[in-house]
This record gives C-alpha cells, sequence and structure tokens, in this order.
C-alpha cells in the first residue's frame, strides 16, 4: 500500500471542511489533526465521527506535537495566520495558506507549481484569483507588452461565503490585485468580489476584462482554451462560459465554477476551486516528500 503524508488543517469551517472530504479520497495524503477553537463546531463534530483526531487547541496543538504532521493547511483568516505562519516556519512545516494573508509567494498550480516546491509557505491567493488569474495569463502571453488594463469580477452565492470569507472582503480585493498584476506583469489590476443572494443559489461565476491595443483573438481564444483544459485537470468543474470576444478594445471572456458538493452544494464553486488548488499544491509537495524518503512505491 503507498504510504502518505500525514496532514494537519487549521481552521474547521467552511473551507477546512470541504478539505477534510477531499484528503480522506487523495492517495497522498492523511488527516491526523483537525483543529479549531470549539469542540462543539459542527466542522470538529464531523471529524471525529469520521475517526479523525481533533483539538480545540489550533496552532497550539502543532506545537506541543510537531509530530502530527509535515504540511499544515491554514483555513482560518488572515490576520490568524500572520500569527501563524513564524510558528509553522520554525517548526519547519509546508504550509499551504488558504487566506489572502499573503505571508508566502502566491502560488496558482496551473502557473507556477515547481517554483512553490522551494517554498515552506505557500499562498493560495483567493477563489477569485484560483479562477481568473491564469485566464488573465493567458490573455497577456499574446500581448505582454500591449496589455493596459486587467479587471475581474468574481460573483459568488452569499451561502457559499462563511464568516472568513465576509470578514477578509478588503483583503481578497488587494489580494486577488496583486496577483493579477504578478502572473501578467501590468500595473493597473483591479478585483471586485459580489455576494449574490439569489435564491436558487448561483453558481461561482468569473468575468474578466483587459484593455488591448489590436489584439490577436484567434490567438487569444486559443490560448484561453488551452488554460481551460490545464485547471479541469484539478478542478473538474471549471469551464469558460463563452470565447474571448472584442468590442471596444476590450477582451472579455468568462469562467463558471461547479464544486463537487464535498461539504457544501455544488453552487460553492469559489470554496471547491480554491480547495482543489490547495491539494494539487499539497499533493504535489507529498510526493516530492515520498521520493526524497524513498517511499515512493
Amino acid at each position: 500500500m503507498q504510504k502518505k503524508i500525514k496532514v494537519a488543517i487549521i481552521g474547521t469551517g467552511n473551507i477546512g471542511s470541504d478539505l477534510l472530504m477531499k484528503i480522506k479520497r487523495s492517495p497522498w495524503l492523511e488527516c491526523n489533526l483537525f483543529a479549531g477553537r470549539s469542540l462543539t463546531s459542527k466542522g470538529i463534530q464531523r471529524a471525529k465521527e469520521m475517526g479523525i483526531p481533533v483539538s480545540d487547541k489550533s496552532i497550539h496543538a502543532i506545537e506541543n506535537d510537531p509530530s502530527c504532521c509535515d504540511i499544515v493547511f491554514d483555513a482560518t483568516s488572515a490576520d490568524a495566520h500572520k500569527e501563524h505562519a513564524p510558528i509553522l516556519r520554525d517548526l519547519h512545516k509546508f504550509t499551504v495558506d488558504l487566506t489572502p494573508a499573503l505571508v508566502g509567494p502566491m502560488c496558482v498550480p496551473v502557473l507556477n507549481l515547481n517554483e512553490c516546491m522551494q517554498a515552506d509557505n505557500v499562498n493560495m491567493i483567493t477563489c477569485g484569483g484560483q479562477a481568473t488569474v491564469p485566464l488573465a495569463s493567458a490573455i497577456n502571453s499574446v500581448h505582454p507588452d500591449a496589455t493596459k488594463y486587467i479587471e475581474i469580477v468574481a460573483s459568488i452565492s452569499s451561502k457559499s461565503a462563511g464568516p472568513g470569507t465576509r470578514a477578509n472582503i478588503d483583503e481578497f480585493t488587494q489580494t486577488t490585485g496583486d496577483a493579477l498584476a504578478k502572473f501578467t506583469q501590468t500595473d493597473k489590476t483591479k478585483a471586485i468580489i459580489i455576494l449574490n443572494s439569489a435564491e436558487p443559489p448561483v453558481h461561482m461565476r468569473n468575468t474578466v476584462y483587459a484593455l488591448i491595443d489590436n489584439p490577436d483573438m484567434p490567438a487569444i481564444i486559443k490560448a484561453v482554451r488551452d488554460m481551460e483544459k490545464k485547471i479541469q485537470k484539478y478542478v473538474p468543474g471549471y469551464r469558460l462560459l463563452y470565447d474571448p470576444v472584442l468590442e471596444n478594445g476590450r477582451v472579455t471572456t468568462a469562467v463558471e465554477v461547479v464544486g463537487q458538493g464535498d461539504y457544501l452544494p455544488k453552487y460553492a464553486g469559489n470554496l471547491d476551486i480554491i480547495t482543489c488548488a490547495a491539494m494539487e499544491v499539497a499533493e504535489h509537495y507529498a510526493q516530492k516528500l515520498l521520493k526524497e524518503r524513498g517511499e515512493l512505491a
């Protein structure tokens, strides 16, 4: 039987709970700690029923037993992760940060996965960042010197936005904008998030706008389609709503993300895309560890 790498999850809300479900079917990862602040929380109660070790000591549970894991998923909040990061670094834990704290380098698996393996703390940006930055990068790759402005709008169901997401709205817009600038080398960028209260709940939809001089639309369409296929390898519910179109010098495209329904319903694609991206990073790192230890079957 293939050996697995032990991981810990800090944060027992929507994102932490969805990660737990995904880890249960991973061939590379095993959850050995699910830690929050209350043993009566729904997340911890569910984990206990699944036979997962739990704690209400949050980060201190890892401090008290550093051998419990090699990889830590932080699914708390941006402010909390800024406190956790130096502790986890001193404990030599590879940390996958699912908050917009931006302590470690930004990671979009389809764009810089191998580079992320060299860091000890990687930032998964935001759900909107994971959905749109690859498309913006694909568009910009056709005209790297002609893109003048990139804007994204991420619309998610209000029901899929937990307390952590709501507390980090400002960080979401700033971090997503920073990611657009980093991965496209475009000076002017903007990110907007919309919490849609429609009933029944809507799927996550993301729109990318780019101002480009004389865009080569066939080349842009091909680049975006190719990017969609690459992302679908680790985010099955990711699909273009329409090919890039040109109007008054503005290139526009949009993508929908349908969740796998691991924890929240399928409309919560915003939850699914960031946990899928985090799993891609952690599983890649786990394989790297197993190879280094000579334990890879």
